[in-house]
């Protein structure tokens, strides 16, 4: 395993990935905010929840970059458009079923059968996250591509 590889790629993979997405909300392709959304898990407090998913999903990265990695290593070899597949696969499971699971656990988010309340006043992202914009499983697929992309090109297999 390329332990350095994993480090620094998968550092410079999530930060693309973090950044796409940033930049896709503040463009207004769509109102989803990944670090946001995380935070609010662990606290009702705005300013915080921002802080705390963005660390968050930086750890999220970089587990997933060592799953990638691990996949590649099995593999043998890594390019681009491997990564670029996996990246595809992961925005898939995340827009499928990982979307549609956080209300089941995620303390302040509503759900499709039961609106809003004072302590659940966020919106439930719904299948593909197509309620926060019919833009956003465009922006998270390619966001996803473009770390798979990263790491792919750039993680070196340990032979």
């Amino acid at each position: 395993m390329n332990w350095q590889g994993w480090l620094l790629w998968g550092f410079v993979a999530t930060l693309a990935l973090t950044t796409m997405l940033s930049g896709s909300q503040a463009l207004g392709f769509t109102r989803i905010n990944i670090p946001y959304f995380l935070g609010t898990a662990f606290t009702p407090d705005r300013r915080r929840a921002k802080l705390y998913g963005f660390f968050l999903h930086m750890a999220n990265g970089w587990l997933f970059a060592v799953v990638y990695a691990f996949i590649f290593e099995s593999w043998g070899h890594a390019n681009w458009w491997l990564g670029g597949l996996l990246g595809a696969a992961q925005a898939a499971f995340v827009l499928i079923v990982g979307m549609p699971l956080m209300p089941s656990f995620h303390p302040h988010m509503a759900t499709e059968q039961h609106g809003p309340t004072a302590s659940r006043d966020l919106e439930p992202p719904g299948f593909m996250a197509l309620n926060y914009g019919v833009q956003t499983p465009v922006s998270i697929f390619i966001a996803h591509i473009l770390f798979g992309i990263i790491l792919g090109a750039f993680y070196h297999v340990h032979l």
